[in-house]
């Protein structure tokens, strides 16, 4: 098994006046709009009830994530008895991460907590029954997680952490009571590992120059053959993914030799593959395994919505129960090891996502969890799947929420996800519910590059940062426009990260679509930004310079230059709040205070804020409720939304916010 690297996911985890430093005039709003009655901030950005939850091997216990005194801590609770419910952490400070798992002990939970948004994760271990924590990973400037967990060994794990080399993950073998750690393979080469449930090394990965990964297998003796190589535009849908307890056979998503992924076999010994799961319209990209035998039992692939099929027979009559039993989406995400009892995420768009237990036995569905209670008889919208065409007739797709049934003519904000190598989802969005509830339209667009939609429409966005990726966007607002939902003169953009450089692409190279933009972390100079990645992205790099551009060649660093929204900055008019965490390690500070600078000696209205505590995402629930006021605000300024007044002693109580330039443009924020 091996959890995959941040670094190879995703890159980054969203006609008017054309005189500099002009305001548009504010919107006026119809009485519709101001008798609209507005769902508080909290409600959709305070901590959840349950933010993520896992079953125990033995199926009788469950751990799950929320709140002590404030503070996201671990929990745990019999199944049958969740109002016994203690927390086992007490983290006072920074929420520890949504990440955990359950030893096979069924005593020890392994979570992970952080420092300020420095993403270096350390591991500690709980032991249930009386609380005892034990450190596993190196305390601070260490990176680590978790890569093997096995019944054969109940009490320890397979971690890898970069201690020794920032670039490299060694793997340590790390008893999880009394925390001795034994190295296991100290690597100098490779990006990523298989292991098996041996605990036995099995296939190491390195990146060539061209951006392809090449795998390699460890032979007994301890040396290294090739395995198979994976080209670059497949390594977003090829994903290994574990191998079955005898080791024969190894599981894979796999999109060589075909555009879409799909679930996969392969017996080690003779290296035939067959396909166990396909689905022709997207990228298989769930897969669901027995906890013992390590086969798949279910996979899954999603193009509007989450579509299951069975790999194991024996499990098709149980996939039927729990899909009939609700409207939403099911997310399979726990199963005991007598494979008796089933943890079930269902996804709704229009009210809280909910943790059941199905029992494989009975067929019964029991709830568990609701993940905001507080959701229950709001006013929440559909998230509708919509697509249209790209300026260049490649299919587009995303979701649409509406403030109301009948919406014509309405301000809309474009909600662009970060990645660009991700994808988004059906299922609940606080974004689109907060946002329709001040009676925006909100449209969200898998743009070309984006995942589960097959290779060909991930290396159609090769080299097309800043070029036909955005294009697609601006395709989706005039689709918006065209049918009447989007009042043209009324159109925002928010986005983070890889969302946050379209955004800043959107105030340059586009300014006239757009009534104004919020720019949270984004990339102003792709120059600065590749020079100042993580030690443990390098080996990725090449990826990078395939996709994006080559750095170290001056055609390379020319192209990086006109893709940079600082490059176009002459053309920039709109207002633009722009948000930074200042820990932020994968686009770092330097990208936000170059753009304002120069935005501020031009005259455009910009506003900037900062968060001195946060990284790549904002992991505090009051930094949330800040960052949401502050862009309410700035929207209802320039969009004519409806707009929750900003009570600074309300939301900004427990917040790190700084505002460095620009209070006086923000209703609510000076004084």
């Amino acid at each position: 098994m091996r959890a995959i690297p941040a670094s190879r996911r995703h890159f980054l985890a969203g006609a008017a006046s054309v005189t500099a430093g002009l305001f548009l005039p504010r919107p006026a709003r119809s009485a519709g709009e101001l008798a609209r009655a507005l769902v508080p901030r909290e409600t959709f950005f305070g901590d959840p009830d349950v933010a993520w939850a896992q079953l125990s091997f033995d199926g009788a216990s469950v751990a799950y994530i929320a709140p002590v005194d404030g503070v996201r801590n671990l929990w745990v609770a019999p199944v049958g008895d969740l109002g016994a419910a203690r927390p086992l952490t007490r983290a006072t400070d920074r929420p520890i991460s949504y990440v955990f798992l359950w030893a096979h002990t069924n005593r020890h939970v392994v979570y992970f907590q952080e420092r300020d948004g420095d993403e270096n994760w350390r591991a500690s271990s709980v032991d249930i029954r009386d609380g005892t924590v034990v450190s596993l990973t190196p305390p601070r400037g260490v990176r680590a997680r978790v890569h093997e967990v096995s019944q054969r060994f109940p009490s320890q794990m397979i971690f890898a952490h970069n201690e020794r080399d920032k670039q490299f993950f060694d793997l340590y073998r790390v008893d999880l009571v009394t925390g001795k750690s034994v190295l296991v393979y100290e690597n100098n080469q490779f990006a990523w590992f298989v292991t098996d449930s041996a605990f036995q090394l099995r296939l190491g990965a390195r990146y060539l120059r061209d951006g392809s990964i090449e795998v390699l297998e460890r032979r007994p003796s301890g040396t290294w053959v090739p395995f198979i190589t994976i080209p670059r535009g497949e390594i977003e849908a090829t994903r290994l993914l574990d191998f079955s307890d005898d080791g024969k056979t190894l599981y894979l998503f796999d999109a060589r030799d075909r555009d879409k992924a799909a679930l996969v076999a392969v017996d080690m010994a003779t290296r035939r593959a067959r396909v166990l799961a396909e689905d022709r319209d997207a990228d298989l990209s769930r897969a669901f395994f027995h906890r013992v035998t390590r086969r798949p039992l279910a996979g899954g692939a999603m193009v509007d919505r989450r579509r299951w099929q069975a790999v194991d027979p024996s499990f098709a009559a149980d996939l039927k129960a729990i899909q009939t039993s609700t409207s939403g989406d099911i997310e399979l995400i726990g199963l005991s090891a007598d494979a008796r009892r089933v943890m079930v995420l269902v996804q709704h768009d229009a009210a809280s996502p909910e943790w059941v237990l199905y029992d494989r036995p009975t067929r019964r569905v029991s709830p568990l969890f609701k993940a905001r209670r507080n959701l229950a008889g709001l006013p929440l919208r559909p998230l509708e799947p919509v697509s249209f065409a790209a300026l260049d007739g490649l299919k587009i797709k995303g979701y649409l929420t509406l403030p109301t049934p009948d919406a014509r003519n309405v301000p809309m904000v474009l909600v662009i996800h970060g990645g660009p190598y991700l994808r988004d989802e059906w299922g609940f969005n606080s974004t689109h519910q907060w946002l329709a509830n001040r009676g925006y339209a909100v449209l969200s667009i898998n743009y070309r590059g984006s995942t589960g939609f097959g290779k060909a429409f991930v290396t159609a966005a090769d080299r097309e940062w800043g070029g036909k990726m955005h294009d697609d966007l601006i395709a989706g607002v005039n689709w918006a426009v065209t049918r009447g939902i989007a009042d043209p003169k009324r159109v925002g953009f928010l986005g983070a990260s890889y969302g946050g450089y379209a955004a800043l692409i959107a105030a340059t190279k586009t300014p006239e679509v757009f009534a104004c933009i919020v720019d949270i972390y984004g990339i102003a100079n792709l120059l600065t930004f590749m020079a100042a990645i993580p030690p443990y992205w390098a080996p990725s790099f090449s990826v990078w310079k395939n996709r994006i551009g080559d750095p170290d060649t001056e055609e390379g660093r020319a192209f990086l230059r006109a893709r940079s929204p600082l490059t176009h900055i002459d053309r920039a008019f709109r207002p633009i709040l722009i948000v930074q965490g200042l820990e932020d390690v994968r686009v770092t500070r330097a990208e936000s205070e170059q753009m304002v600078a120069v935005l501020r000696r031009r005259n455009v209205p910009v506003t900037y804020v900062v968060f001195p505590d946060e990284g790549h995402g904002f992991s505090k629930p009051q930094n949330q409720i800040a960052f949401r006021a502050v862009t309410e605000a700035f929207l209802a300024e320039h969009l004519g939304g409806a707009a929750q007044p900003i009570d600074r002693a309300r939301d900004f109580a427990g917040s790190s916010l700084i505002v460095e330039v620009g209070a006086d443009l923000v209703p609510g924020l000076s004084g």
